[in-house]
């Protein structure tokens, strides 16, 4: 048996292993029925990615996702225990970040990022959760 695919993601810490293949542990926002991803690398940086829904019978669905410290190295969400514990994140284990990035349209002159909804990833089995966080995060963040 083949090991699955893995993508190399850069965060704060270095470039880290996380599955290609990703599960939601529970329904994004908007996007009810589907569970199954597959995360695309869009740059050789490990910073930008096409988030795919692969899920049967489910509709077609592209997300473009990035690591958000590249663009905001004071971005220090605290990601609610009970989101930890739903993925299993346990101990000093840390989860892989992700936002949404909305792209520029005729109201945004630039990309925006959603830095108040995470996606908060398990790098180890590929599960992952929307969080909204508590706090001062922008919806959409400017990016560049």
């Amino acid at each position: 048996m083949s090991a699955a695919r893995a993508v190399a993601v850069t965060d704060p810490t270095g470039r880290r292993e996380v599955p290609a293949a990703l599960r939601a542990v529970a329904p994004l926002p908007g996007l009810p029925g589907l569970e199954e991803f597959e995360l695309e690398p869009l740059d050789d940086t490990g910073v930008l990615f096409a988030l795919r829904s692969t899920s049967p019978g489910g509709r077609d669905v592209r997300l473009f996702v990035v690591e958000p410290h590249t663009f905001f190295p004071d971005y220090a969400p605290t990601v609610p225990d009970q989101t930890l514990e739903l993925l299993g994140v346990a101990g000093e284990a840390r989860p892989t970040l992700l936002v949404v990035v909305h792209p520029a349209d005729d109201d945004r002159t630039a990309p925006t990022a959603n830095l108040l909804a995470p996606l908060v990833v398990h790098a180890g089995d590929g599960r992952f959760a929307q969080v909204v966080l508590d706090g001062d995060h922008p919806l959409r963040a400017p990016l560049g």
